[in-house]
């Protein structure tokens, strides 16, 4: 399986961590890529400053190539002028479509890479120059750019494009790797499964829920973890929170049981309140049950902690062993 892809990004195995923003630091990215596949860092939100710390403490454990994640919706064009001047390898762009932004990295030596949601979507990217599309199936956790489900989704994309397409969402073992590779994706993106990993920085009752989950029990939603972050849908674990708002009826914003309700409070004091856009980190305090539990629908196949880089070895060995094991077949 060394694709394209992996000769684009310089890595042994097309395995990329999905950068799932509270969860995903410094140590999970380093020990992804030094186990031979890709880390993501989110870093949008941040001040030009806080990028280029978070991008000097990854380089201080690896050196291996790695992206940072900026989110379009939100001001960016520091951010990415502080990826350029730092010579980080890529950037990770998501949450729309801005060609400019995409022509701006390219002009300062970054590889791109760009999540879409549909086949229209990276054709746009294609041709602003995007060198790596990242198909964003609905099962996904977090936020979700389409509602396309990715069985559906990477053969439409890879289709549309000759650029290298990593399938993302609902891939979580070796066999959603190898189905992905045979709808034609040179790579997988993997969020929840890395939830699960030693250097994930998330509460130990947020870990606990994603191990005992199945694979129905979390839920698509288009307003409800809301605050700080409007208009951007998203996948969840099922909890108290959402249960009782769709009780009442899914009402809109400001409408909502317990609206505005503190439920904890972040390790720095902050208050967290109901319907909030957070990561419960460690050191939070309260209800973390009733909290924002980011998940995809491969949550049931989470089932272990183990190392990032242990999670990347053992993905990419069974996927290489499914792959074999189907040729028999046929």
């Amino acid at each position: 399986m060394q694709s394209d892809l992996c000769k684009l990004l310089n890595i042994q195995k097309p395995i990329l961590s999905a950068p799932m923003g509270g969860a995903a630091g410094p140590d999970l990215i380093a020990a992804v890529c030094g186990s031979g596949g890709y880390g993501v860092i989110p870093l949008w939100g941040q001040s030009a400053e806080q990028v280029i710390a978070g991008i000097d403490q990854v380089k201080a454990l690896t050196d291996r190539n790695f992206a940072v994640n900026l989110n379009l919706s939100f001001a960016y064009e520091d951010q990415l002028q502080a990826c350029i001047d730092r010579k980080v390898h890529a950037v990770s762009l998501f949450w729309g479509m801005e060609p400019s932004a995409i022509a701006t990295a390219k002009g300062g030596g970054l590889v791109v890479l760009v999540s879409v949601g549909s086949a229209v979507e990276a054709r746009i990217a294609e041709d602003a120059g995007a060198d790596v599309i990242i198909a964003q199936g609905w099962e996904a956790g977090g936020h979700v750019w389409g509602q396309v489900s990715t069985m559906a989704l990477i053969p439409a994309v890879v289709d549309s494009v000759r650029i290298p397409v990593v399938a993302a969402g609902g891939i979580a073992d070796g066999r959603g790797m190898a189905a992905a590779i045979m709808l034609g994706a040179s790579g997988v993106w993997i969020g929840t499964r890395f939830l699960a990993s030693k250097e994930a920085t998330i509460h130990d009752a947020y870990r606990e829920r994603i191990l005992n989950a199945t694979e129905t029990q979390t839920v698509w939603s288009h307003d409800l973890y809301d605050v700080d972050w409007p208009d951007a849908p998203h996948r969840t674990l099922s909890n108290s929170t959402s249960r009782t708002w769709r009780e009442a009826g899914s009402p809109a914003p400001s409408n909502r049981p317990d609206e505005d309700e503190i439920i904890g409070y972040r390790p720095n004091g902050d208050a967290v309140v109901r319907y909030q856009s957070y990561t419960p980190r460690p050191g939070t305090k309260g209800n973390v049950e009733a909290m924002s539990l980011w998940a995809g629908q491969g949550v049931s196949l989470v089932r272990s902690i183990m190392s990032a880089a242990d999670i990347v070895d053992e993905i990419y060995r069974d996927a290489k062993q499914a792959m074999q094991a189907r040729q028999s077949i046929l």
